[in-house]
């Protein structure tokens, strides 16, 4: 119990990280832990959390611990772990996500409620169990992860959108409601980012048997999987760069609420906001690769006539 007390006494902030396995959650914890300004809980899921282990190292001013957003039990675990002996968070950072790359027919609701409950419904429990804490602390920091996808949504990437687009409006209601207790509320919205992210998307079982059969909808697969992979290896913006103005962003006495990270999320925001969107729509067509061949093996099928038999 002496060594419990005897933690909570810092004047380094607590920063809580969400899906430090790899990517930009793993960066960030870097950053932070290498500018010795914060006290970082590392987490990661069960499966991943030997792999953090390797690559960071506990200490007095580093905690790694298992997390799952999607479990409540493991959330009010970690929670109280940490006010066990650091007394509390200071800073949440909700990083952790999972991408569905699926056509809306070919998503199922055992598909859609893990995309839902890891990108949307499990930050909001995290920020739930924080905000009481930060209220009594007189201050705090969240920062929710979002995408923009969380502004501009696109063909295979409905389910994913959908989760940033939840993401984004609970957030922004947040930052209402939280600014009187002095907690500061940032979404980050970046875009195509130089890693191997990609890798990591995962399809539904309808998605996978369209895509291996050239079934309907299947050339929307076969277009928009290297075209994103592509603008992904040819953006200048890294989980290093993003990492370093997030840090910054923990810093700023007045964070915005929007913040955009990468060129394209920049982009993106300012053509939504000058164009009209049946214009902007009409150009997006124009934009994505293979657009005008969408749908012709199904409008094929639909021009057979059914002739009875007699």
């Amino acid at each position: 119990m002496m060594k419990s007390l005897q933690s909570h006494k810092s004047d380094k902030e607590v920063v809580l990280i969400t899906g430090c396995s790899s990517g930009l959650g793993k960066n960030l914890a870097t950053h932070l832990i290498a500018s010795k300004r914060y006290r970082v809980v590392v987490t990661a899921r069960a499966k991943s959390l030997e792999s953090v282990k390797s690559f960071f190292t506990e200490s007095e001013d580093v905690m790694i611990r298992k997390l799952d957003v999607t479990d409540d039990a493991e959330i009010s675990e970690l929670i109280n772990d940490i006010c066990c002996h650091w007394g509390g968070v200071n800073i949440l950072v909700n990083n952790a996500g999972i991408c569905y790359r699926s056509v809306v027919e070919h998503m199922d609701i055992e598909s859609e409620m893990i995309q839902l409950k890891t990108n949307y419904l499990g930050p909001m429990s995290l920020v739930r169990s924080v905000l009481p804490l930060m209220r009594e602390q007189g201050g705090g920091r969240i920062i929710n992860i979002s995408s923009v996808s969380g502004m501009v949504s696109m063909p295979t990437m409905a389910s994913y959108s959908a989760s940033k687009h939840a993401l984004e409006g609970a957030t922004e209601a947040l930052w209402y409601e939280a600014r009187p207790y002095g907690i500061k509320v940032s979404l980050v919205e970046p875009g195509f980012i130089n890693s191997d992210s990609f890798k990591h998307v995962v399809k539904s079982k309808k998605a996978l048997l369209s895509a291996s059969l050239k079934g309907p909808h299947s050339e929307y697969y076969e277009s928009m999987t290297p075209f994103i992979e592509k603008l992904m290896q040819w953006t200048f913006a890294t989980p290093d760069r993003i990492s370093k103005k997030i840090e910054r962003l923990m810093l700023m006495s007045s964070p915005p609420l929007r913040l955009r990270v990468t060129l394209d999320a920049v982009v993106f925001a300012f053509i939504k906001k000058v164009l009209p969107s049946s214009l902007f729509h009409r150009i997006m067509i124009l934009f994505l690769p293979g657009a005008k061949h969408w749908g012709i093996p199904v409008l094929r099928f639909k021009t057979r006539r059914y002739k009875p038999r007699h």
